[in-house]
């Protein structure tokens, strides 16, 4: 059970030194287990011995047997002082199984992180600087590859491939003349706000010819005319 525990026998291989000292410890707690069984067994016994003990004392002091009563009571106290003993015995055994498996633990745990410095110690020993800028130089290399494959899908194929952008441009830029040639053939919009009313005759372009002045005449005959009208 403790070597399934504790790993004896298997894993990597320690030193014989180291081995012995293992498979000693292992043997001394399956001993010291062996003995705790034992003394428990013992531990029971005695209990009944004690039982049975202060029953028979009980009875003899119901039949007024003084002296076999004595008797059963000194028993029980001897069968007492040794179940106090096998207490301590069955302590003792129990404290330095626990102490055995503590210091097994510890050396187990020792180990590990031993056998870890090692593996961290070779993995930098293999791990050189050489080492490490070839991987990104192969890394760069495999990013221009791959930029250089963009480049190439992203390319016109077919017809757009023969097309030339000399020719485009300076059909773009007919058109975009003969759409600035439309704009100022077209009349300038007259803006709302200012407006001709509408019924108003439209004035003539040009000076206007200044009316001739009334002779006295013109004027006396109007004057008569207007008294008339009175």
């Amino acid at each position: 059970m403790f070597k399934k525990l504790f790993g004896a026998g298997g894993g990597p291989k320690a030193a014989p030194g180291a081995s012995s000292a293992a498979n000693q410890t292992i043997n001394a707690m399956q001993s010291l287990a062996e003995r705790e069984e034992q003394l428990e067994k013992k531990k029971l016994l005695l209990e009944k011995r004690i039982g049975d003990e202060m029953e028979k004392a009980r009875e003899f002091t119901r039949q007024k047997k003084k002296s076999q009563a004595l008797m059963c009571l000194k028993k029980k106290k001897m069968f007492e002082q040794q179940l106090e003993r096998m207490d301590a015995l069955i302590s003792r055994v129990l404290e330095q199984r626990n102490m055995l498996e503590e210091q097994q633990t510890t050396i187990g745990v020792l180990g590990a992180m031993q056998d870890a410095a090692k593996a961290q110690k070779k993995t930098m020993q293999e791990m050189k600087i050489e080492n490490i800028d070839t991987t990104l130089e192969e890394i760069q290399e495999v990013g221009e590859q791959m930029r250089v494959i963009n480049e190439a899908i992203s390319q016109p194929v077919g017809g757009f491939a023969d097309m030339e952008m000399d020719d485009l441009e300076a059909e773009l830029a007919e058109l975009e003349a003969e759409e600035l040639d439309n704009q100022l053939l077209e009349p300038a919009p007259v803006p709302a706000g200012k407006a001709p009313a509408q019924g108003l005759p439209s004035v003539p372009a040009g000076k206007v010819a200044a009316r001739p002045a009334k002779t006295a005449e013109e004027l006396e005959l109007e004057a008569l005319q207007a008294e008339m009208a009175l």
